[in-house]
């Protein structure tokens, strides 16, 4: 597994319950900040095998990103079961759910 991988996989397993990060900042924190869309192909491919808790990962503008209506809700009812209030226009206040991934030496707002 290429380190970019293992990294974003480390770093979603740590987002805590009722916190959401983005697919951008993850790219970030794994030393690679334009890599988002490598951030969405690893969830996609590899959430179940390493039991990621996916559904807290969201787009930068703090919206539910799928598409899939089934998926689109499953994410909706986990993140709401979490405690992550999504707002009008599926929308997540970034600024009382984000987590900046302190346990990454990022700091409050790590600058991602």
């Amino acid at each position: 597994m290429a380190p970019f991988t293992e990294k974003v996989i480390e770093i979603i397993r740590q987002i805590p319950a009722g916190k959401v990060m983005t697919y951008g900042q993850i790219a970030a924190l794994a030393g690679s900040p334009r890599a988002a869309r490598q951030v969405v192909r690893i969830l996609h491919s590899m959430s179940r095998k390493h039991r990621l808790p996916w559904h807290r990962v969201v787009n930068a503008k703090g919206e539910i990103a799928i598409q899939d209506d089934e998926s689109f809700h499953e994410q909706l009812l986990a993140l709401e079961a979490e405690g992550v209030h999504v707002g009008l226009h599926t929308r997540i206040d970034l600024d009382k759910f984000q987590w900046h991934g302190e346990e990454f030496g990022e700091g409050e707002h790590g600058g991602i």
